[in-house]
């Protein structure tokens, strides 16, 4: 787990940060949501996905590279936390990776969070949430990238991690596991944040919760409607277990919630987050769908944001 402190839940208040899925929107959309956010204490982060094309819908529409677009947003804003939420573990060489977020982190001059996930797995139709076939089959097919067996997924993202933390904090380091090896990596400059940015794991597989539990600082999993209240409970508990399994107190870790904002009905999506909150969720990730309305981020904050720190007495 990183040094980075993250607020521990008995003590902490609700934080809310803003997603802005870019999928079919302009980067001029982007970068306007992103530093009206920034300019808003009420919303503490920001985030991006990790998608190469349209998941949903025609697949011609456009959709910029996640980190490249987070790099250009670092050097835009000044206050957000940022990241991907999640970098998919399939797209990019561990240590590649490592080298990107280490550029966006100084960028940022520390801002940096950083978002993982195993990335496209092989999965039956209406996995995960989403109904029909596995979305990564046509976007992996389409740039040349391998869907892999759920337990390699995880057994990859577990190396991964072990080199994010090697190449952060050792001059020299090598690595040799099952899927990846490095021999003298060097990687300058380091991270502003030491010993690294913070790790934030998503996903909800038992496999995945044990990596959280093991690893992460901040926990995400996907809200209503891809997860159910009741399961977002359920996955919570299992956490919960795991951690008592390693002798971690679950209070360390930040559990953090995306929720699709519906800008025709606040109220309704009032009294979804209020009950995910009461359900022990302490990060909720507004995820803006397309187009972005004018002033979006001001009106997160007065018909969302503000309501329910109210309503959960989290002023």
């Amino acid at each position: 787990m990183s040094d980075q402190h993250i607020p521990d839940q008995n003590i902490s208040s609700v934080t809310f940060g803003i997603k802005t899925t870019p999928m079919r929107v302009p980067y001029e959309d982007i970068l306007r949501v992103w530093q009206e956010a920034d300019d808003l204490p009420e919303i503490a982060d920001a985030w991006l996905w990790d998608h190469l094309m349209p998941i949903a819908g025609p697949k011609h529409g456009q959709i910029l590279e996640g980190w490249t677009l987070l790099s250009a947003l670092a050097a835009k804003t000044q206050r957000l936390r940022l990241g991907l939420l999640v970098t998919s573990n399939r797209i990019r060489p561990p240590a590649v990776l490592g080298k990107i977020a280490t550029t966006v982190d100084v960028i940022s001059g520390g801002r940096l969070i950083m978002g993982l996930g195993v990335g496209g797995t092989v999965q039956p139709p209406d996995a995960g949430g989403i109904a029909g076939e596995n979305p990564a089959a046509a976007e992996y097919a389409a740039y040349g990238l391998t869907l892999v067996p759920p337990a390699e997924g995880i057994a990859r993202l577990e190396e991964t991690i072990a080199i994010l933390r090697g190449m952060w904090t050792q001059d020299v380091f090598d690595f040799h596991g099952r899927y990846y090896t490095l021999t003298a990596n060097h990687n300058e400059p380091k991270p502003v944040q030491r010993p690294g940015p913070p790790l934030l794991i998503g996903g909800w597989g038992n496999r995945t919760l044990r990596l959280v539990a093991e690893h992460a600082d901040i926990w995400n999993i996907p809200g209503p409607p891809h997860n159910t209240l009741d399961r977002i409970t359920e996955r919570s508990s299992v956490l919960d277990t795991h951690c008592a399994a390693i002798g971690r107190d679950p209070r360390t870790i930040t559990r953090s919630v995306q929720y699709i904002v519906s800008y025709d009905a606040p109220a309704a999506d009032r009294k979804a987050l209020t009950e995910l909150i009461a359900a022990g969720m302490t990060h909720i990730v507004l995820s803006l769908r397309s187009p972005y309305p004018p002033q979006v981020a001001r009106w997160l904050t007065e018909e969302i944001i503000t309501p329910v720190r109210s309503a959960t007495g989290d002023l």
